[in-house]
C-alpha cells in the first residue's frame, strides 16, 4: 500500500537561524527582504514571512556557546538579479558581485551576509523567464 504524499513529502515549513541580537536580524530581513513577523514572536524568537509566499525564516535566540553564520545559506529568488541588487544597494545593503552562470538554463546571483554573518544569496535559478 502507498504511503499518501503528505507522509512520504513533508512540505519545508521553516530555516532557523541562530543569532545573537534577534532583532536586529529582524529588522535587516524586514528592511532587505520585506519579510514580516508572524503572530507567536516570543522573548528569542520571531517567525518572519515573505507576502509573496514561501517558507519562513525564523530567528531563534543563540546559546553564549553557538558560533554565529552556520555553514547554510538562505536564498530569494527574484527575476532580475541586477535590478534588485541596485535598488537594494541604494538602501545600504551591502552586495557582492553578481555571478552569471550559462549552463543550463542560466541563472545570475549575488551573495551577502546578514548582521548575524549567516550567508544569503539572490538567485533567478528557477525563476521562469519573462
Amino acid at each position: 500500500m502507498k504511503e499518501p504524499a503528505v507522509l512520504t513529502t513533508p512540505q519545508i515549513m521553516r530555516v532557523i537561524l541562530y543569532v545573537r541580537d534577534v532583532s536586529k536580524v529582524a529588522a535587516f530581513y524586514q528592511r532587505f527582504f520585506n519579510l514580516r513577523p508572524l503572530p507567536g514572536t516570543t522573548k528569542g524568537w520571531v517567525e518572519l514571512a515573505s507576502p509573496a509566499g514561501g517558507c519562513t525564516i525564523a530567528l531563534h535566540q543563540a546559546a553564549v556557546s553557538q558560533k554565529s553564520g552556520a555553514a547554510m545559506k538562505v536564498v530569494f529568488g527574484v527575476a532580475d538579479v541586477r535590478e534588485f541588487k541596485r535598488a537594494k544597494e541604494k538602501e545600504g545593503l551591502k552586495c557582492g558581485v553578481v555571478h552569471q552562470v550559462r549552463e543550463g538554463d542560466g541563472f545570475e546571483f549575488f551573495n551577502a551576509k546578514d548582521p548575524a554573518g549567516n550567508s544569503i544569496s539572490v538567485s533567478s535559478r528557477g525563476i521562469a523567464k519573462s
